[in-house]
């Protein structure tokens, strides 16, 4: 049985750092990303990584401030959240699935149950 369970989130002020972690279980998985979903807002995307780390992608919101990666070894995905900001407070989703590298929901098969991240001003 796939899952995903997600860890690392919290209150932070803003300015400072969060690291997300996200642990497979089950299967391994091409690409691995981080969608989030702010209250009353639509769920979006965050960043994504492809199987050998070598290929990222990012939300313009985010890019510069938080870094995605993986190690495969233990089949956990990162999140480096650096410099938040009150307006990456929502609830942080980890995504799996095994098309080509992307930021579109229907690209991923798996879902976790999020985490929340609050960032206080």
């Amino acid at each position: 049985q796939v899952q995903l369970v997600e860890s690392g989130g919290g209150l932070v002020q803003a300015g400072g750092s969060l690291r997300l972690s996200c642990a497979a279980s089950g299967r391994t998985f091409y690409n691995m990303g981080w969608f989030r979903q702010a209250p009353g807002k639509e769920r979006e995307f965050v960043a994504t990584v492809s199987w050998s780390g070598g290929s990222t992608y990012y939300a313009d919101s985010v890019k510069g401030r938080f870094t995605i990666s993986r190690d495969n070894a233990k089949n956990t995905v990162y999140l480096q959240m650096n410099s938040l900001k009150p307006e990456d407070t929502a609830v942080y989703y980890c995504a799996a699935g095994d098309s080509v590298i992307g930021s579109l929901e229907y690209e991923y098969d798996y879902w976790g149950q999020g985490t929340q991240v609050t960032v206080s001003s």
